[in-house]
C-alpha cells in the first residue's frame, strides 16, 4: 500500500519528539502484540472448558466461529473510525473493550459467557488490528522519517501473528501448572492488558480527527471492475490461509487429545505458536520477495504441511513429532499465502478504493477462518476426527489448485512485487482464534 504522507513539519522535528515517536512505536507494538496474545488465550483452554461444561467439538468450532463473527462485525462497522477519532484514542478504546473481555472471561463462567467473551473479544481485535497497524506505521515515520517503512511492516506482522502464537503458548504452560487454569491466564493477560493501557496513555497522537467528524458509515466492501477474477482468486487464496490457521487454533488441541494421545495443555498451546511463529517468521524474511515467488512458494508449502498433518494421524502409530512439523509446514505456508494474495489486492485495487478491496478480501478471509472450520467440528461429530482432517485437507488441496493458477496470472500481471501495508488500517495477515 501506499506510504503515508509525513508532513514537512514532521521531518524538521526537534530530536525529544522523534524519541517520543520512536518510544511510542514501541509501546504501540507491545499492546499489539499483547492483545492479540490475549486473544488466542483460549486456544489450548477449549478441552478445559469442555470437559467442565460436558458440550461437543462442534460446540468448540461454534465458540470459535463466534470470535471470527465478532472480529469480522468489527473490521466493517469501526475499523476505519481512526481515521476520524485518532489512533490513540481509538487504540485505548479498543484495548479496554480486550479487558471487558478479559473481565467476561472470569466473571461469567458459564458457556453463554465463554460465548459472550469471545464476541466481544472479537469486536475489540478487528478495531485493534486495523488501528494499531496504522499507527505503527505513522510513528515510524514520524520519528524515523527518512528510514525505510521496512521496520514498520516487520513489527507489525510480528506483533500479529507472533502474539497469536505466543498467547496460547503462555496460557498452555500455565494451564499445566497451575491449581486454577481457567482463572490464572486471564489475570496475567488482565494485568499485561492494564500496562499496555498505561503506556499507549503516553504515546503522541499521528493523526488528529477533523474538526468536523463526517458522517458515519461502516467500512465499505469493492471488487475492482477491471481485474474481478483475478481479484476473487486472490480473495479466495486467502480465505484458504485462514481455513488452515483456524484449524490449529480451532482443533489442533482436540486432535492432540483424542487421536494422538496428548492432553497436555502445555503442548497445546506449543502447538499453535508453531504455526504461527513459523508464519510470522516466513512473512518477516520473505516478505519482501516478489508477490509471485511468495504466491508460489505458499501454495506449495502450505498442502505439503496439510499432508504432512494428515499422515500423522493415519500411521499405525500416530507421530506427535510429524504433527508437530506439519503443523510449522502449514503455518509458513499459510503465512506466505496470505502475504501473496494481500499484495495482489493492494496491487489490483485502484488508490481511491483501496481500503474498499481490502475489506473485501478481509471479508473473505475470516469466512475462511470460521465456516470451513465449522463445518469440520460438526462432521467429526459424525466420524472419525482423523476421516474428517483428511476430507479437510482433500479440500483444501482442491482450493489451492483452483486458485494457483489464476492468482500466479494476477501477481505477474500487477507487476508482482509486494509493497508495505501502511497507509491504511489494514491487518497484517494474522488470524486470531
Amino acid at each position: 500500500m501506499s506510504t503515508p504522507s509525513i508532513p514537512l513539519a514532521a521531518r524538521s522535528m526537534p530530536r525529544t519528539r522523534s524519541q517520543r515517536h520512536g518510544l511510542g512505536f514501541w509501546v504501540t507494538a507491545y499492546a499489539f502484540a499483547v492483545a492479540m496474545a490475549f486473544s488466542a488465550v483460549p486456544t489450548p483452554l477449549y478441552a478445559l472448558y469442555q470437559r467442565r461444561d460436558g458440550f461437543s467439538t462442534t460446540m468448540i468450532t461454534v465458540i470459535f466461529a463466534a470470535y471470527a463473527l465478532g472480529v469480522t462485525a468489527s473490521l466493517f462497522l469501526a475499523g476505519h473510525l481512526s481515521d476520524w477519532l485518532g489512533r490513540r484514542r481509538t487504540l485505548l478504546a479498543a484495548m479496554l473493550l480486550t479487558l471487558v473481555a478479559a473481565a467476561s472471561f472470569l466473571v461469567w463462567r458459564s458457556t453463554a459467557g465463554l460465548l459472550v467473551a469471545r464476541v466481544v473479544n472479537g469486536l475489540s481485535i478487528g478495531v485493534v488490528t486495523a488501528t494499531a497497524t496504522a499507527y505503527l506505521a505513522e510513528l515510524h515515520a514520524h520519528g524515523r522519517p527518512d528510514a525505510s517503512g521496512r521496520r514498520a511492516e516487520v513489527v507489525a506482522t510480528a506483533a500479529n501473528l507472533g502474539g497469536i502464537g505466543v498467547g496460547p503458548l503462555v496460557a498452555g504452560i500455565l494451564a499445566q501448572w497451575v491449581a486454577d487454569p481457567l482463572t490464572v491466564p486471564y489475570l496475567v493477560f488482565a494485568a499485561l492488558l492494564v500496562l499496555a493501557v498505561g503506556g499507549l496513555v503516553l504515546v503522541p497522537e499521528t493523526k488528529r480527527p477533523p474538526v468536523e467528524l463526517p458522517r458515519y458509515r461502516p467500512q465499505r466492501v469493492s471488487v475492482p471492475a477491471a481485474a474481478r477474477g483475478r481479484y476473487f482468486a486472490a480473495a479466495a487464496g486467502g480465505l484458504i490461509a485462514f481455513a488452515a490457521f483456524g484449524l490449529f487454533t480451532s482443533l489442533a488441541p482436540t486432535f492432540l487429545a483424542q487421536t494422538l494421545g496428548h492432553t497436555s495443555r502445555a503442548l497445546a498451546g506449543a502447538t499453535v505458536f508453531a504455526v504461527f511463529a513459523s508464519a510470522a517468521v516466513l512473512q518477516s524474511l520473505l516478505g519482501a520477495r516478489p508477490a509471485r515467488m511468495l504466491l508460489l512458494a505458499g501454495v506449495t508449502v502450505l498442502p505439503l504441511g496439510l499432508a504432512l498433518v494428515t499422515t500423522a494421524v493415519w500411521l499405525p502409530r500416530p507421530s506427535l513429532a510429524l504433527f508437530l512439523v506439519g503443523g510449522a509446514t502449514t503455518g509458513a505456508g499459510a503465512g506466505l499465502l496470505v502475504k501473496a494474495t494481500l499484495s495482489t489486492v493492494v496491487e489490483l485495487a485502484p488508490p481511491e478504493s483501496r481500503a474498499e478491496a481490502l475489506a473485501g478480501f478481509f471479508l473473505a478471509a475470516y469466512i475462511g477462518l470460521s465456516v470451513p472450520v465449522v463445518g469440520l467440528g460438526i462432521v467429526a461429530g459424525f466420524v472419525p476426527a482423523r476421516v474428517a482432517l483428511l476430507g479437510f485437507a482433500a479440500l483444501t488441496l482442491v482450493g489451492v489448485l483452483a486458485i494457483a493458477a489464476p492468482a500466479a496470472r494476477s501477481t505477474a500481471s500487477a507487476g508482482g512485487r509486494t509493497r508495505p501495508a501502511r497507509a491504511r488500517a489494514v491487518p497484517s495477515g494474522g488470524a486470531a482464534e
